[in-house]
């Protein structure tokens, strides 16, 4: 008898009361931020505040480098958030913090990253990207033409290492980036690509998604392995083919719903990407965007990319 009391008591101790209004602060949901640097440059980043149990606050954030990371708890009272997480690429041993205060739907405020700079902060409710009705498909365009680099530009900062050797894009070296001048809201691509042994390297679908590329040897967790939307998506299987060999990927992404085909394998059906990856050019998750190729990592070929567009 004394038993069954004490579970009926816990029971009452942990359900919500009837009629009770449920715990859900204005900052809860997904946040796309934007940070400017010293120099000026705005560097993109992402928020997710959700409610745990009823009373607390945990997320998901992802910096300007690096994989979304968890956020065991944060703290908001009279409008202002606080949290802070360890350092995951970032220089400096101290915690990355962020303090912001909610005033409507924006948010504005700092992020401290654990060397002590200090980046100050604004951040906008992430669009949904709900789509009504299924994409009618435009003509299929080839984004790469295997002479040169027409209709591609180097972002990021370090040299240009990217050429074009018997038909194939080749990056040879860690440096820039590759980036179409072509923006765009929603496609299908198709991409071959290869890489050495050890090689990285990933697609920014609109400059903000990563699919990655990494020989599997390297011994991520799933989330960032290859074919994973890095940090956030893991491929259902691993299929990836030996360092060396070419292999395709066939990707569709609708709004924020992504299908991802690695070599003849549907390794995501239509998963809901949460925000941009670390590495993204941006953060306005509503505008169309370029497909960029990662060269910062190390060398990594590719060829037959192809654009379909939805109309």
């Amino acid at each position: 008898m004394r038993t069954a009391f004490s579970i009926v008591a816990t029971a009452l101790a942990v359900t919500p009361l009837v009629g009770q209004e449920p715990y859900r602060p204005p900052v809860v949901g997904r946040w796309d931020l934007t940070l400017t640097a010293s120099d000026g440059r705005k560097l993109p980043s992402w928020l997710e505040v959700q409610v745990s149990g009823d009373h607390v606050l945990v997320g998901r954030f992802v910096a300007v480098v690096g994989s979304a990371r968890p956020i065991s708890k944060l703290a908001y009272a009279k409008d202002t958030l606080r949290f802070a997480i360890p350092s995951q690429w970032e220089q400096g041993s101290d915690d990355l913090r962020l303090e912001a205060v909610l005033a409507g739907e924006t948010l504005s405020g700092a992020v401290t990253m654990p060397d002590g700079t200090r980046l100050p902060m604004t951040g906008v409710r992430a669009p949904s990207l709900h789509r009504n009705a299924p994409p009618r498909w435009g003509m299929p365009v080839r984004l790469f033409n295997g002479r040169d680099l027409t209709g591609w530009h180097p972002a990021g900062g370090g040299e240009n290492q990217w050429k074009v050797v018997d038909g194939v894009l080749s990056n040879q070296k860690g440096g820039a980036n590759l980036v179409t001048d072509r923006t765009v809201v929603d496609f299908k691509l198709h991409v071959e690509f290869r890489y050495p042994a050890l090689g990285n390297s990933g697609i920014y679908l609109r400059g903000r998604h990563e699919v990655q590329i990494e020989d599997p040897d390297v011994g991520t967790t799933p989330s960032e392995a290859l074919g994973s939307i890095y940090g956030f998506i893991a491929p259902t299987e691993s299929v990836g083919k030996k360092p060396g060999e070419w292999q395709t990927y066939d990707i569709t992404l609708v709004g924020r719903l992504l299908t991802v085909v690695l070599n003849g394998h549907r390794i995501i059906c239509e998963q809901n990407i949460p925000g941009p990856t670390g590495g993204a050019l941006d953060s306005n998750e509503g505008a169309p965007g370029p497909i960029f190729l990662q060269g910062d990592h190390g060398p990594v070929d590719y060829r037959n990319i192809v654009l379909t567009p939805a109309r």
